[in-house]
């Protein structure tokens, strides 16, 4: 198993814990906040585009008060929320930050009638979501559950970065053994979806824990295919 890559020569740290502090990532063109909460350690994401001041928040998974500050942390503003997929210790808090901010909420189109609150709209793969001038391309990824989605940002001065939700982590991908999960349907779409499609320099943050680049986890891949997980 890969060890997750240690921190980008920019000075952003991926290790954050719950109660502390966020990590902030400044790319020229976007803005990324990481925080944790909750004993899970879920990392909710704020993105914050440079020339307009949206933002974009992924998993509202626990603490409102504490997303809240977070949102406060950037402009003070959300404009868009964006639910990975459906499992409860992400979306704890989802209904009262969507309710406080009037946020546009989404969420993967297999995963939007599980949600403790139905989305404004409803993610299939290849879908772009837009967030003032940055782009943000929807990677559906299948397996970890049904609607599970991703989403990638193209710096135009730098490489791709992917928030992952939890169908990929350093090491392996998410956890599929459960009743309705599927590792073969996880394992294809990771590989044809993410290794096939994004460069080795591409740096992804995972719904828990530490990130990772693929390059990082590339030469792992028929090892996580050989143990099945």
């Amino acid at each position: 198993m890969s060890e997750p890559t240690t921190a980008p020569a920019d000075g952003y740290s991926p290790e954050v814990t719950p109660g502390g502090r966020s990590s902030v990532r400044e790319l020229p063109h976007l803005t990324i906040r990481k925080m944790s909460v909750s004993d899970m350690h879920n990392n909710v994401y704020l993105l914050t585009d440079a020339a307009t001041g949206e933002q974009l928040l992924i998993d509202a998974a626990d603490d409102p008060e504490r997303v809240m500050a977070l949102i406060a942390e950037g402009t003070g503003r959300l404009d868009h929320l964006v639910t990975t997929h459906q499992h409860w210790d992400h979306t704890r808090a989802l209904a009262e930050v969507a309710r406080e901010t009037g946020a546009e909420t989404y969420a993967g189109a297999d995963d939007a009638a599980a949600l403790p609150a139905l989305p404004d709209h409803s993610l299939r793969h290849g879908d772009q979501i837009r967030v003032g001038e940055s782009v943000l391309d929807v990677i559906h990824l299948r397996g970890h559950t049904p609607g599970s989605v991703a989403l990638a940002y193209a710096d135009p001065e730098g490489h791709n970065h992917l928030f992952t939700g939890d169908s990929l982590f350093p090491g392996g991908v998410g956890n599929t053994t459960n009743e309705g999960q599927s590792f073969d349907s996880l394992i294809e779409d990771v590989s044809s979806r993410v290794f096939d499609v994004y460069d080795d320099d591409t740096w992804f943050y995972p719904g828990h824990g530490s990130d990772s680049t693929l390059g990082a986890e590339r030469a792992h891949l028929q090892e996580w295919r050989d143990r099945g997980w």
